[in-house]
C-alpha cells in the first residue's frame, strides 16, 4: 500500500467508533488492495467522498501545524484527487 494511503488509514482510525461512514472507509482501505490513491478514490461513494474531504482537511491542517510537511503533502495529494 502506498504511504499516502497508509496516512489516510491512520487518519480514519479514530473515526471508526462514532461514524458508520468512517468505519466503512477504514474497512475499505484496510481490506482493499489498492495499487494507487486514484484507484481508492474511484471506489468511493458520494457520502464517503464527502466524509473523507472533511477528515482530510482537518488532518492536513493538523500536519501543517505540527510541521510534518511530508504527511501534509501526501494527504493533500489524496485530497486533491477527490476533486478530479
Amino acid at each position: 500500500m502506498e504511504q499516502s494511503l497508509l496516512y489516510v488509514r491512520e487518519v480514519l482510525a479514530p473515526h471508526t467508533e462514532n461514524s458508520n461512514v468512517g468505519k466503512s472507509l477504514f474497512k475499505k482501505i484496510t481490506k482493499g488492495n489498492y495499487a494507487s490513491e486514484e484507484q481508492f478514490i474511484r471506489d468511493l461513494s458520494e457520502d464517503e467522498s464527502k466524509f473523507l474531504n472533511q477528515v482530510l482537511k482537518e488532518a492536513i491542517d493538523y500536519s501543517s501545524q505540527e510541521q510534518d510537511s511530508e504527511r501534509a503533502r501526501q494527504l493533500n495529494d489524496v485530497y486533491e484527487l477527490l476533486f478530479i
